[in-house]
């Protein structure tokens, strides 16, 4: 992922008004390690119900204000993440909604899909299992799990754009 600024960021929200991506706080930006995200997720530290998903499409940085539920999946179960198809505890995978863009957001339209808790598709799809002569070589398998995520995190966008 090419590195974002906080103005880069603050004007790709597609969901948000001016005023809302102006009071969005950032994540420490001279931490992240840019080379392995396919897209910047991070949590509200002020009010944690909130979440906001940064990725480029092209030359454009695309952002997303992001929700969580207030309720939580059934204790000791499984559950998948939308994003990185990787299964967790029901813990670690919320449900997270975001207002669609433009006037069907304002009305108050939104779209919704189960996503890691602390929105680190990133790290957990570069956790390899031990090479295996039955699935492909390490670099293929991370190369496919980083098309598919990116796949993923684009069709979401789509659907959050998507003004009917």
């Amino acid at each position: 992922m090419k590195p974002l600024t906080a103005a880069q960021i603050r004007e790709s929200f597609v969901n948000a008004s001016q005023g809302e991506a102006e009071r969005v706080p950032m994540p420490g930006l001279h931490e992240v390690m840019w080379d392995d995200r396919e897209y910047l997720g991070w949590r509200d530290p002020q009010a944690h119900q909130r979440g906001y998903l940064v990725f480029w499409r092209g030359d454009a940085a695309v952002g997303i204000i992001v929700r969580a539920s207030e309720f939580g999946l059934q204790p000791g179960i499984s559950a998948m993440c939308s994003l990185c198809r990787i299964t967790q505890p029901s813990a670690q995978v919320t449900l997270f909604s975001a207002p669609r863009a433009g006037q069907a957001g304002r009305d108050g339209n939104t779209v919704g899909t189960y996503i890691c808790d602390d929105l680190a598709c990133s790290h957990l799809i570069r956790i390899l299992p031990p090479a295996s002569e039955m699935q492909p070589s390490r670099d293929e398998l991370l190369a496919g799990r980083i098309s598919t995520l990116v796949g993923r995190v684009e069709a979401f966008a789509d659907d959050v754009m998507r003004l009917a």
